[in-house]
């Protein structure tokens, strides 16, 4: 019978999707609620879906990241497959923590949105699609990678929200790096808005001890120009909890966490919940945070995790899937959460003519536990980047395929020696502290590494050993030769590379909306960015790079 059922369910999805049924209604947020086209309150049932990629376990990986990922929105057949369960389970949402917009997501996401499931969008990929947090930057290539993804899926009526980062910040003394994660939401809102989307922007936390918690919270919804803007402001926060374990109590696990939110100005929901450090997992938590004692605070929130998934706290996921992907058995997690959401009943309150408007308040002010500033990094300037690249003497040619893993290691080097001769990298450098950016600091990665190459290249004469970097560096002819002339051109390139605009797609991608890219508040024209190169000048004989150093057997 109930594969029969199931049967009849993905047969009656298909049937939607080939009729173009809209099935599902836009979620908006009102204050600091999320409420459906027809007024009532929305909150969020959901459920993580993503297969867990390659897990390399490492000291320097400690929460067990994965390092590759599997789009779970661009395979048709396993979304069919799936859905019968999610619906069984109750769901209303599913977390999609890293998708690929250059695949085709149509079937399962006009699937989904006809079984009345919402997406939340993590728009980062594991790796070099996404923000550092032990060296933050916000650059071309990741909001090019942001936009592209918003465009590939601003046709589909149920996004709820995008995240533009999960967990960057972990501690107090990594909060300057949600400088960079704040200017992400400026952007990546300025685009929404851009394309007419009711798309939410959002961010999903850690939970940590409240000294750098509540302000981080509190920066991310904050207005930073003091006239109650939301520009730059996140319309939905997520905490992924984890304190509630076993069958425990709302004034045990969640009551400090209430009260520390008490007044917070945005949507808030929990990103991710469901201790599995007390088995069997009983989701009682579930009648806590969908009952009226939490939710004039809370949104709801998404369990963790559909799929199996291995963490450094132990094995998460509901379901497992066959080897040859078509049948899915379902555990008891799977089924006390179907009990406990199906037996959730939150209030339809306060209504949404009562919830107001949001207010977006001062910043809080730096400490020894919240170190962010509130000058934030300009819009990343794609065209500006590609004409100083163009223009650079000695650009970065590597000699593998695998460059991203040896880009780091060479702006190391060339940037020490470069200080050794008594120069700077202080134009790629970016500190969300101090509220320092360097110009070329926007510019992707390779581009500033060409930047350091040219700029130790021209120091020593334009001398061609100093543009090897061990293979790895072409002399450009056709880029000025002298400190003045380059500083000339980079200066003229990098003149609009301030302030903030509407982003818009890079040239030759496909989207399904354009937007202009008028350009907005200035910090004023660029400076002269290669005068270290002068200081540089005739200061002794050329490194010999790819002789002397054993790093340059990378190449």
């Amino acid at each position: 019978m109930r594969a029969t059922s199931r049967f009849a369910a993905v047969i009656a999805l298909a049937g939607a999707v080939l009729t173009g049924v809209d099935a599902i209604q836009t979620v908006t947020r009102n204050g600091r609620y999320l409420y459906t086209a027809d007024g009532n309150r929305f909150y969020i049932k959901g459920v993580a879906y993503q297969e867990q990629g390659a897990v390399v376990a490492d000291p320097s990986n400690p929460f067990l990241e994965p390092s590759t990922f599997i789009d779970p929105l661009s395979n048709g057949t396993a979304c069919a497959r799936d859905i019968p369960y999610l619906q069984q389970l109750g769901v209303n949402t599913i977390r999609a923590y890293s998708v690929n917009s250059s695949l085709n997501h149509d079937s399962c996401m006009q699937a989904l949105s006809s079984a009345g499931i919402y997406t939340i969008i993590d728009l980062s990929l594991p790796g070099n699609g996404s923000m550092d947090r032990n060296a933050p930057s916000w650059t071309t290539s990741l909001l090019d990678l942001y936009t592209e993804t918003i465009s590939t899926f601003s046709k589909y009526d149920n996004v709820l929200a995008y995240n533009v980062g999960n967990e960057v910040v972990i501690a107090a003394n990594g909060t300057a790096a949600a400088a960079f994660v704040k200017a992400a939401a400026r952007d990546v809102k300025a685009y929404i808005t851009s394309i007419k989307s009711s798309a939410l922007v959002g961010y999903a936390s850690i939970d940590g001890d409240s000294s750098w918690l509540d302000p981080l919270a509190n920066y991310l919804s904050c207005d930073t120009s003091g006239s109650n803007s939301g520009a730059a402001a996140i319309d939905l926060f997520g905490l992924n909890n984890y304190e509630w374990c076993g069958n425990s109590t709302f004034q045990a696990s969640y009551a400090n966490t209430e009260a520390e939110f008490a007044d917070y100005n945005v949507a808030a929901y929990f990103s991710e919940f469901g201790c599995i450090t007390s088995p069997p997992r009983l989701w009682t938590e579930v009648g806590a945070l969908l009952s009226s004692e939490m939710s004039p605070v809370w949104s709801g929130g998404v369990a963790f995790s559909y799929f199996p998934a291995t963490s450094a706290q132990g094995q998460f996921g509901m379901v497992t899937i066959s080897p040859d992907g078509s049948t899915v058995t379902t555990s008891s997690d799977f089924t006390s959460l179907e009990t406990q959401y199906g037996e959730a009943s939150p209030p339809n309150s306060p209504s949404q003519s009562a919830a107001g408007t949001a207010s977006y308040p001062t910043c809080p002010a730096q400490s020894s536990t919240w170190l962010a500033s509130t000058s934030l990094p300009a819009t990343p300037n794609l065209a500006a980047c590609q004409c100083l690249e163009n223009n650079l003497s000695c650009q970065f040619t590597p000699t593998t395929n695998n460059y991203t893993a040896i880009v780091g290691a060479l702006l190391d080097y060339a940037c020490s020696i470069i200080g050794q001769s008594g120069g700077t990298c202080s134009a790629i450098a970016a500190n969300g502290s101090t509220g320092t950016y360097g110009l070329v600091s926007e510019c992707d990665p390779t581009v500033a590494l060409s930047y350091v190459m040219t700029e130790y290249y021209i120091a020593n004469g334009n001398n061609a050993q100093a543009c090897s970097f061990g293979g790895n560096g072409t002399v450009n002819s056709k880029a000025p030769s002298t400190a003045s002339s380059a500083d000339a051109v980079a200066s003229s390139c990098l003149a609009s590379a301030t302030g903030t605009s509407v982003p818009t797609l890079p040239a030759g991608t496909t989207g399904t909306s354009g937007s202009s890219g008028t350009s907005g508040s200035s910090s004023g024209a660029a400076s002269v960015i290669l005068a270290d190169a002068r200081t540089l000048m005739g200061m002794g004989a050329v490194v010999a790079v790819g002789i002397a150093s054993g790093l340059w057997t990378l190449a």
